[in-house]
């Protein structure tokens, strides 16, 4: 039987590093943006490339099979060279893609990560088929008969079978993590509610959250010092906003500082797993597909599992792929046991 269904993007994805790029921080009274920057006009040379398969319904259902989860993932794609090297990268798992959906009117998913000298990324992508997933193409069948469906980000119209799934897999019994993608996410929070009340575990980043609850991180003044709290009082507004049922985990990362996690009875904290960083492209994927397996197998231990996350998000980030550098379970207990100080905090 299988255990998880994904759905979500497949892209083929190409990672470009060249030491000429800047990144440029502008700051305001109540926020700070950075920018890549390269001189306008110029000819640089590109100092890493490489060539990857990634999207997020490809991330996750990788990192589930690697964690010997037996996994089906629903995705889109052309018929063209790049839904071959995708096909072609399955061939080398366990992952079902009996599901997957090809349109040979349609173009396979294709971005290009720039990758700055801290290992953060801008990605230009072009969504092609992964944003025309219609209700029609669906193997609901797979749905139903998983213990779980991980819904990873969906944009443009194939946001539009999110309602659809999800509710059908609430009406069949089968738990769903949602990763909210930014389609969603601007629908506005009624909208986004009634997606929430069908998720057992919700997982954004710290960006998303804010966008989705509309509640703004407030920065240190010279009488309120807001970095001196464990969880800044604003991220634990949004996760009690996220929080709309009784039987939800919600979990908000914030990359390089850690994770939040909140269950209605006690907030947690867990740093970020300390290691190389050399791309963060499949850091959230990561990170949130491990969580899932990882609350089946800790029993629903909270901060274990957020741990266990991190460590394997870090594993991630050490390498150019958003699939490259997924470890075991077994790896990731044994990471974990190599480092006895690196720990979680609950804060009431």
């Amino acid at each position: 039987m299988t255990e998880i269904v994904t759905i979500g993007s497949a892209t083929m994805d190409v990672f470009v590093e060249c030491e000429d790029a800047n990144v440029v921080s502008v700051a305001a009274k109540n926020k700070k943006s950075e920018f890549m920057s390269y001189r306008y006009g110029a000819k640089l040379e590109i100092s890493d490339f490489a060539s990857r398969v990634g999207g997020g319904g490809v991330n996750t259902a990788v990192n589930f099979d690697n964690l010997g989860l037996k996994t089906s993932a629903i995705f889109k794609i052309g018929d063209d060279i790049y839904s071959e090297g995708i096909l072609n990268f399955f061939e080398k798992t366990n992952v079902d893609v009996s599901s997957k959906i090809q349109d040979p009117k349609d173009s396979t998913g294709f971005s290009i990560i720039l990758v700055s000298f801290q290992g953060d990324r801008t990605v230009l992508a072009h969504r092609g088929a992964n944003a025309h997933i219609k209700k029609s193409e669906i193997n609901f069948e797979a749905i139903k008969n998983a213990k779980l469906l991980y819904v990873a980000p969906l944009n443009g119209d194939s946001n539009k079978v999110l309602d659809d799934i999800v509710h059908f897999a609430k009406e069949n019994n089968v738990y769903v993590c949602f990763n909210a993608g930014s389609t969603s996410i601007k629908k506005g929070f009624n909208y986004l509610k009634g997606i929430l009340e069908t998720a057992q575990i919700v997982v954004m980043n710290k960006e998303e959250a804010s966008l989705a609850t509309k509640i703004e991180i407030r920065q240190d003044t010279k009488d309120v010092k807001y970095s001196n709290e464990i969880i800044h009082p604003d991220v634990k507004e949004m996760l009690r906003k996220l929080k709309v049922m009784d039987y939800q985990v919600i979990v908000i990362t914030d990359g390089g500082q850690g994770a939040y996690a909140y269950n209605g009875k006690e907030f947690f904290y867990c740093p970020a797993f300390d290691g190389p960083v050399v791309s963060t492209l499949g850091a959230g994927d990561a990170f949130a597909s491990t969580f899932c397996a990882s609350l089946k197998r800790t029993n629903a231990d909270i901060g274990r599992s957020l741990m266990m996350a991190s460590v394997n998000s870090a594993g991630v980030v050490s390498e150019f792929g958003a699939t490259q550098g997924l470890l075991t379970f077994d790896e990731i207990d044994r990471k974990l046991s190599e480092n006895p100080n690196y720990k979680y905090i609950i804060v009431e």
